[in-house]
């Protein structure tokens, strides 16, 4: 049986997919043709994404209204409820990459305060950070996160006039990346740690941290030394991975156990994770956040 995990990765951790979604929330984009010109993707790739989707059951194809013979694709409510990983790899990319000046800024329409929300737990009200949790994991859930298809971070169409998903791809474009940067969420350090976790070959393990290195992702205290630690920039992906942990057991709730959780430390719960606004302390809901516009970008409301 497929991870949900896994699952989630494969569909989700993609420059592509990721762009698709972006442009459904934020230019309600429906149409192959509207993600044709926005993207400048090759059809059959986009096709491809746009069919794995569906067949995931976060978009819908349906009639175009007024014309029988021609489609558009909806988000389900599955797919609504990718909103908050959007909002977070939004956030990541605004403060720690230079496509901030492409992206369009995050309203609260409640107070007005413009910025990244925070992650909190649902479950006590109290804002949580990487510092603040715990990965439970076994090594099942490892090995099935791990195994099957792999997908270059690299390998996928590029967009035209919009942010390109580049540098977050390095720690969600692919299993392995993945499963390192989490283990490194997690408190893993030692070269030997991430070894005897995932068993990865020495090779493959070294690339992979070496890549998260150059990123910014991991640092290396000491050049020489086997110890890898998370940059501040490595430790602002909680949001992300916290928020796709929990869309995965949404997408998948007839699997068993992933063997894959974060739980609270503060309240033991395992992390039901929710967005509140930093001007006003109100829980975010999607309809409560809007994207106004960057200097090229007319406003657009979250879709209702």
């Amino acid at each position: 049986m497929t991870n949900p995990v896994a699952a989630t990765f494969d569909l989700l951790g993609d420059r592509l997919t990721l762009t698709i979604l972006r442009h459904a929330f934020v230019d309600h984009a429906r149409r192959f043709t509207q993600w044709a010109d926005r993207t400048a993707a090759p059809p059959a790739v986009l096709t491809a994404r746009l069919a794995a989707l569906v067949d995931a059951g976060v978009l819908v194809r349906a009639p175009r209204p007024g014309s029988a013979d021609r489609y558009e694709y909806r988000l389900t409510d599955l797919g609504l409820a990718t909103w908050e990983i959007l909002v977070c790899v939004w956030s990541w990319q605004r403060e720690w990459t230079a496509e901030w000046a492409l992206l369009p800024e995050l309203t609260h329409t409640g107070c007005g305060h413009r910025g990244p929300p925070v992650v909190m737990c649902r479950g006590c009200g109290r804002d949580v950070t990487a510092h603040d949790a715990e990965v439970e994991l076994d090594r099942d859930a490892l090995w099935r996160l791990t195994s099957g298809r792999r997908r270059s971070a690299r390998a996928t169409a590029l967009t035209r006039g919009d942010a390109r998903f580049d540098e977050i791809m390095e720690a969600i474009g692919d299993r392995w990346s993945a499963a390192v940067t989490g283990l490194a969420l997690a408190g893993a350090r030692r070269f030997s740690d991430f070894r005897a976790a995932l068993g990865i070959s020495p090779t493959t393990l070294t690339e992979r941290l070496a890549r998260l290195v150059d990123a910014g992702i991991l640092q290396r205290p000491e050049p020489d030394g086997r110890d890898y630690r998370l940059t501040p920039r490595g430790r602002a992906l909680f949001g992300v991975f916290a928020f796709l942990l929990a869309w995965s057991r949404r997408a998948h709730p007839e699997t068993p156990d992933p063997g894959l959780s974060l739980r609270h430390k503060e309240c033991g719960a395992v992390l039901v994770p929710a967005l509140r606004c930093r001007g006003c302390a109100a829980v975010l809901g999607r309809r409560d956040v809007r994207f106004e516009p960057s200097a090229t970008r007319p406003a657009l409301d979250s879709p209702r």
